[in-house]
């Protein structure tokens, strides 16, 4: 069925995933930005961000809709604000670069804006704001993708999936992390699960005819966060990514946008993204701050929850897997690991090594 996995380490993930982007031509920086977003978003358990997206990455190249060498640029247009052109390249790329820039921004203002315009898909939000977070510093992210979830009450996909991410810094701990699609789940989740052969969860997904489906491979759209009956609080999320990523970019919104799937791979695709950084320490004091959300976070994780559950703060998930893979290695499934292998091939580079654990 191609659900069986094995583990791999993280040294030997990033080794394979640098290596066969290197050999399509990207550039060190762009392949190097790449390889950092999907190894640390399968390291943290976004299996539908991770290092599953390499094999259409590498088509984007092939075909010519990503740019595998772009020239990135950063035009400032106050103290605290500013543009990245992404050259139609890897969108990890430009969205790291214009992180760099909007945490220089905010440490000069106390907080800046950067949008990023002819870009690509940028994977995870969460690793780009995750980086302002290490720095000492809250950051948002957005962007927009072209047409897969449902607008509520309506029967044809019109938002994207059009994630939001934030992320603060936490003394003593791992940040705050939120990194969410505004549909129910990310449309990659969907293609994750066609590839492991496994059926969708319950009101998530409907097929063609707007029916509800279980069948990841009959999805033809994904529900707006909230489902049928309170849709109407995903989509206006949806809609923030879009005013944000699209119309403060210039690029197009979600219906204008190519699909990332094809079946033209040749033309790029423009996407825009959107961050915001803070600088906490320019509203209150580092010890105020740090005990604020210290003394939050401990009070929300004490709450009372279900028999079998416990309360958990945004991110905990993520951390407690990372620890786990990091100890154990990144599972890869076997029909993953066949697509790697024929990739490996195709690419002349050297296969992905396994470790001796088996799940």
């Amino acid at each position: 069925m191609g659900t069986e996995q094995r583990f791999c380490s993280l040294a030997d993930v990033r080794t394979f995933v640098l290596d066969a982007l290197r050999a399509t031509g990207t550039s060190p920086e762009s392949a190097q930005a790449v390889t950092e977003a999907l190894t640390e978003a399968s390291l943290r358990g976004v299996d539908s961000h991770g290092i599953r997206l390499l094999i259409h990455y590498v088509k984007a190249v092939s075909y010519g809709r990503v740019n595998p060498t772009p020239q990135l640029s950063f035009a400032q247009s106050s103290r605290s604000t500013g543009v990245v052109n992404g050259d139609n390249g890897f969108g990890h790329y430009a969205s790291y670069f214009a992180m760099d820039r909007a945490i220089d921004l905010a440490r000069e203002s106390g907080i800046s804006a950067v949008s990023v315009i002819n870009s690509s898909h940028f994977g995870a939000a969460g690793c780009y704001v995750l980086r302002a977070a290490s720095q000492g510093l809250a950051a948002l992210g957005t962007c927009n993708s072209d047409s897969f979830v449902l607008p509520h009450d309506g029967i044809k996909p019109f938002h994207g999936t059009n994630p939001l991410a934030f992320a603060a810094p936490v003394r003593g701990e791992r940040p705050f992390l939120m990194d969410m699609a505004t549909s129910i789940v990310p449309w990659n989740r969907v293609l994750d699960l066609r590839m492991k052969n496994l059926p969708l969860p319950p009101e998530v997904a409907v097929d063609e005819r707007g029916e509800p489906t279980l069948d990841a491979k009959k999805s033809a759209a994904l529900l707006p966060l909230g489902g049928v009956q309170y849709g109407y609080k995903g989509a206006a999320l949806g809609s923030v990514a879009e005013v944000l990523s699209a119309v403060m970019t210039g690029m197009g919104h979600c219906s204008q946008l190519l699909a990332m799937t094809g079946p033209d791979l040749s033309t790029p695709r423009r996407l825009g993204h959107f961050f915001v950084v803070i600088d906490p320490l320019r509203f209150l004091p580092a010890e105020l701050y740090e005990a604020g959300m210290n003394a939050y976070l401990t009070d929300l994780r004490s709450q009372p929850a279900r028999a079998g559950k416990q309360v958990m703060a945004p991110g905990d998930r993520e951390w407690k897997v990372q620890a786990q893979r990091r100890g154990h290695g990144i599972p890869v499934t076997e029909s993953l690991e066949r697509e790697f292998a024929s990739l490996a091939k195709q690419l002349c580079v050297q296969p992905l090594r396994f470790g001796c654990i088996h799940g």
